[in-house]
C-alpha cells in the first residue's frame, strides 16, 4: 500500500512539472514573465480587488499589492474579459505587473478567498449622513431626554421611517454609545443606549405599531429576512460619516411580545490609541516599549469579554505599524478594519479555525502575527512555535488574572519546555469609567483614608514614582451635558503586567499553579490591577468605588 501511495505521489508531481513547463512555454510565446506561484508568497488582502467567481471566470488571480502597485496571475492574456480587467486597473492609477501561471497554480491562489473576509462584502447597506445633518442633529440631541422627546414626538406616518432611524444612531454617536438595544416588552419597546458600560433608558415605550417600522427597516439595512421573526438572525451595515463608515453589528432574536435587537457601534476612531492614550503608567509602559522592542516573542492579554484587549491589542499593532514591516491578524470576528494590516476570519464552516488559520498565516512570511484567541492546545502550540522562531506574537487569552494564563496554557496541553521561552510579557486588564474632566468635583479623604493611602504607596514597588503621589487628590463625580449627567465619560484599563524573566522561566512545570506564579509576581515587583486602579483614583482619572466594582474590595 504504502508503495502504491508512494506512485500516486511521484506520478501527481510529474503532471505538476509537466503543468508548469507549459506554463513556461506559453509566457516565453506571449513574451510575459512565468512564475510558480505555489511556492511564491500570496498577499491575501490583495485578493479584494476582484472577487473570487470573477477571477475564476477570467482564470486570473491579483496576488501581491502595495500602494499603487498590483500583480496579477492570468493563465492566458488574452481571454474575453482579461484584457478589460487589466485595463480597469490602470484606469484606476495603478500599474499593472502581468505574471503567466498554470492553472493549479491560480487554484492555489484561489484557495486564500475562504480565508478573506473583505468589509465591504458584509456590509449589505448604508446610510449616507450628511455632516450638515449630523451637526443639525447634535445640536437638539445633547442628552438622552432630549434624544427620548424627538424619537417620541417623531410624526411616523408624514415623514419617512428612515428618519426615526437616523435621529437615534445620530444621538447614539454624539452620546459615545457603545450598543443600541431595542428591548420589545408588553406596552412597548424600550430603547437603551450603553454608554462607558453601563445601559440607560433613552425611550420607556416605543409604540410597537412604529417599532414595526424601525425594525423593517433595520433588516432591510442588515439584508435580513423581513418575513422570518421566530429565529435569530445576524446582520450589518455601515453609516457613512465623513468619508468615514461606522460599521453597525445586528443581533435580532425573537422574544415573549416581538423581535428584540441589538445594534453594536464599532466606530474605527475608538480603536486608534497610541499606547500613551491607552493610559499605561508611565513605569508600566516603559516595560510595554521594550517589550515591543523584540523581533520576537508572544505578549498575551487576558480579561473578560469587554475588557477592551482587542482595543490594548490594535494600539500594539499600530505601534509596530511601518511600510518594512508585515503584520497579520486572524479573528473571531474582525471588529475593525486596519489599514496597513492584512485581517483575515476564522470560517469554522470552510475549515478556517484559528488553528489551522494560523498555520496558513505562518506560510505568508508576517513579522508581527495577532490571533484573536488561544482556544485550544493546538492553536496555543503553533502560536508558541511561532513566537519561539522569529515572529511577534499577540493573543488573548481567557484567565482572571496575569498569573492565571501560565497554569490556563498549561492546562490546554502546550509544553512547559517551550512555554517559557515563548512567553514575554502577560497582561491583565479590566475597564473603569473616568470622571468627567468638565465637572468632577474634589472629594476630601478622611483621616483613615488618608493613613490608609500612606501605608499603600509604602508597599508599592521601587519603580512606581512615589512622588507623583505624594499630594493626592480625589474627586467624586457630578454630572454636567457633557458627560449625559453621568459625571463619568470614557472608560480607560486598569491593569497589572507579569514579565517573563529566567526567573519565571525556571518555575514553570507541568503542576505550576496560580499561587506559585502569584507569588514571584509579587516578588518580580509587579503593580496588580486593583493597585493600578487605585494610583488612578489617586490620580483624579477614577473613582475607589469604580476600582472596587470591577476588582472587589479594597486591599490596602
Amino acid at each position: 500500500m504504502q508503495s502504491l501511495k508512494n506512485l500516486d505521489d511521484q506520478l501527481v508531481r510529474i503532471r505538476r512539472e509537466a503543468e508548469e513547463k507549459d506554463a513556461q512555454d506559453r509566457a516565453s510565446r506571449a513574451g510575459l514573465t512565468y512564475l510558480n506561484l505555489v511556492t511564491a508568497p500570496i498577499q491575501i488582502d490583495a485578493l479584494k480587488i476582484l472577487k473570487e467567481e470573477e477571477a475564476r471566470r477570467l482564470l486570473v488571480a491579483p496576488f501581491q499589492s502595495k500602494e499603487k502597485e498590483v500583480a496579477v496571475a492570468v493563465y492566458d492574456p488574452k481571454r474575453s474579459g482579461v484584457p478589460d480587467f487589466l485595463k480597469k486597473l490602470e484606469a484606476e492609477g495603478r500599474h499593472v505587473k502581468i505574471f503567466l501561471v498554470s492553472a493549479s497554480a491560480l487554484e492555489h491562489v484561489w484557495s486564500y478567498y475562504k480565508f478573506l473576509v473583505s468589509a465591504s462584502d458584509d456590509i449589505t447597506g448604508k446610510i449616507d449622513i450628511q455632516e450638515s445633518r449630523i451637526k443639525e442633529l447634535s445640536t437638539r440631541l445633547t442628552d438622552l431626554e432630549k434624544i427620548s422627546k424627538e424619537v417620541m414626538a417623531f410624526d411616523f406616518k408624514t415623514l419617512p421611517t428612515g428618519q426615526i432611524l437616523e435621529i437615534v444612531l445620530a444621538g447614539a454617536l454624539y452620546n459615545r454609545t457603545s450598543d443600541i438595544h431595542f428591548e420589545a416588552q408588553e406596552k412597548g419597546v424600550r430603547i437603551r443606549f450603553r454608554v462607558d458600560g453601563i445601559l440607560h433608558d433613552v425611550v420607556t415605550n416605543l409604540s410597537h405599531e412604529v417599532y414595526k417600522y424601525v425594525l423593517s427597516r433595520i433588516k432591510l439595512l442588515s439584508n435580513l429576512k423581513l418575513n422570518v421573526s421566530n429565529v435569530p438572525q445576524d446582520g450589518r451595515f455601515t453609516i457613512r460619516i465623513n468619508e468615514a463608515d461606522i460599521e453597525m453589528r445586528v443581533s435580532i432574536i425573537p422574544s415573549e411580545f416581538g423581535e428584540t435587537i441589538v445594534m453594536r457601534i464599532l466606530d474605527p476612531s475608538a480603536i486608534r490609541l497610541t499606547l500613551e492614550q491607552l493610559g499605561i503608567r508611565k513605569d508600566d509602559l516603559e516595560i510595554v516599549r521594550e517589550e515591543l522592542k523584540k523581533p520576537n516573542g508572544m505578549i498575551l492579554n487576558t480579561g473578560p469579554t469587554g475588557s477592551g484587549k482587542t482595543t490594548t491589542l490594535y494600539a500594539f499593532l499600530l505601534s509596530k505599524l511601518s511600510g518594512g514591516t508585515k503584520m497579520i491578524t486572524i479573528e473571531d470576528p474582525i471588529e475593525y478594519h486596519l489599514a496597513g494590516v492584512e485581517q483575515t476570519q476564522v470560517d469554522p464552516e470552510a475549515g478556517y479555525d484559528f488553528a489551522s488559520g494560523l498555520r496558513s498565516l505562518m506560510r505568508q512570511d508576517p513579522d508581527v502575527i495577532l490571533v484573536g484567541e488561544v482556544r485550544d492546545k493546538e492553536t496555543g502550540d503553533i502560536a508558541v512555535q511561532a513566537a519561539l522562531t522569529g515572529h511577534l506574537v499577540f493573543s488573548t487569552l481567557h484567565a482572571n488574572s496575569a498569573a492565571g494564563a501560565i497554569p490556563r496554557f498549561l492546562d490546554l496541553g502546550v509544553k512547559p519546555a517551550s512555554l517559557g521561552p515563548a512567553l514575554s510579557l502577560i497582561i491583565a486588564q479590566r475597564l473603569v469609567r473616568k470622571l468627567c474632566e468638565n465637572c468632577k468635583v474634589p472629594d476630601k479623604l478622611s483621616p483613615e483614608a488618608e493613613n490608609k493611602v500612606k501605608h499603600f504607596l509604602g508597599g508599592l514597588p521601587k519603580r512606581v514614582n512615589r512622588q507623583d503621589y505624594a499630594k493626592p487628590q480625589v474627586f467624586k463625580p457630578k454630572g454636567c451635558p457633557k458627560c449625559v449627567d453621568i459625571g463619568y465619560k470614557g472608560r480607560i484599563a486598569v491593569m497589572e503586567l507579569l514579565l517573563v524573566d529566567e526567573g519565571l522561566e525556571g518555575l514553570i512545570s507541568p503542576s505550576t499553579g496560580e499561587v506559585m506564579v502569584q507569588k514571584y509576581a509579587d516578588k518580580q515587583g509587579m503593580v496588580n490591577m486593583q493597585q493600578d486602579g487605585i494610583l488612578k483614583t489617586l490620580a483624579g482619572v477614577t473613582t475607589f468605588e469604580e476600582v472596587e466594582g470591577v476588582t472587589g474590595p479594597l486591599r490596602w
